[in-house]
């Protein structure tokens, strides 16, 4: 029963953190797309507020969840397919934390847009670019770990 309920768990965790991910994301591009200062300092805000209390929790909590499954499960940590997966993970954690940095920016620059009144700063533009890259790279990161959590094994192993 522990390992039924630490599975739960963790599918429910990365379930949040994707999905959150995901939601956020759409979000801000398509208030971005807007070109609207005040649209745009709205969800940033509320992105940022998102990403602190989904986010940032259930990306601790996911890899506590793994590495408790991996002991109940007896397996052996060196398995690839688990490799790969905290590689992959590291990797997605890698880009995750400068998009913290960067949505606070875009937070910051889009409510001062507002603010005068003026459109975004062509300095937002540049960010927004880098904060869609590294999602980019984090969303492909998160679809490859959900594959090894299913499949169990590499795709050129199969």
């Amino acid at each position: 029963m522990e390992y039924l309920v630490a599975k739960w768990l963790h599918v429910l965790s990365s379930t949040m953190l994707f999905g959150t991910g995901i939601g956020s994301a759409f979000y801000l591009v398509l208030a971005t797309w807007s070109r609207d200062p005040a649209k745009v300092a709205t969800v940033s805000r509320f992105v940022v507020i998102t990403d602190w209390l989904f986010t940032a929790t259930t990306a601790v909590f996911q890899p506590l969840s793994g590495f408790w499954l991996i002991h109940l499960a007896g397996m052996a940590w060196r398995l690839p397919w688990i490799s790969w997966s905290l590689g992959l993970y590291v990797l997605a954690l890698a880009c995750w934390l400068p998009v913290v940095w960067i949505q606070l920016r875009l937070r910051d620059l889009s409510a001062g847009a507002a603010l005068a009144g003026a459109p975004l700063p062509r300095g937002y533009w540049r960010l927004f670019a880098w904060w869609v890259g590294l999602g980019c790279v984090a969303f492909a990161a998160f679809l490859a770990i959900f594959f090894l959590m299913v499949a169990k094994q590499l795709p050129w192993t199969a």
